[in-house]
C-alpha cells in the first residue's frame, strides 16, 4: 500500500472544510488559496480547487465578485456567505468530535 495515496485521500476529505476557514478569514483570490494550503501541507493542484470552489458557490455557501487587476485580466474573489458560516460553524464541531475520536483511539492503541 502506498502511503502518498492515502495521505492525499485523507486531505481531500478535509479539503472544503479548510478551503471554507481560509476564506471565512478573509476574501480570497485562488492563488491565494492555493498558497495558504501548499504553506499548511494541504498541498493541492488548481485543478482540484475549482470544483470544489465551484460546488461550494453553487450550495449557497461561497459568493464571488469581480475585482480590476492591475497586473492583468480581473480577478474572482471569493467570500463566505451567511449560510457558508453556519456549514462552517456545522464542520467544526464535526471535525472536534472526529479529532477527539481519533486521539482517543489512539491513546488505546498506544497502551
Amino acid at each position: 500500500m502506498n502511503i502518498e495515496n492515502t495521505q492525499a485521500q485523507m486531505r481531500k476529505g478535509i479539503l472544503e472544510y479548510c478551503i471554507l476557514l481560509i476564506i471565512a478569514q478573509q476574501d480570497a483570490y485562488v492563488p491565494d488559496i492555493i498558497s495558504k494550503l501548499k504553506a499548511s501541507k494541504m498541498i493541492v493542484v488548481e485543478g482540484t480547487i475549482y470544483p470544489l470552489l465551484t460546488r461550494l458557490k453553487n450550495t449557497g455557501l461561497l459568493s464571488y465578485r469581480w475585482e480590476e487587476s492591475q497586473q492583468g485580466p480581473p480577478r474572482k474573489y471569493y467570500s463566505i456567505t451567511e449560510q457558508g458560516r453556519g456549514f462552517l460553524k456545522e464542520l467544526e464541531n464535526s471535525w472536534e468530535e472526529l479529532t477527539s475520536a481519533v486521539n482517543s483511539i489512539k491513546e488505546n492503541h498506544n497502551n
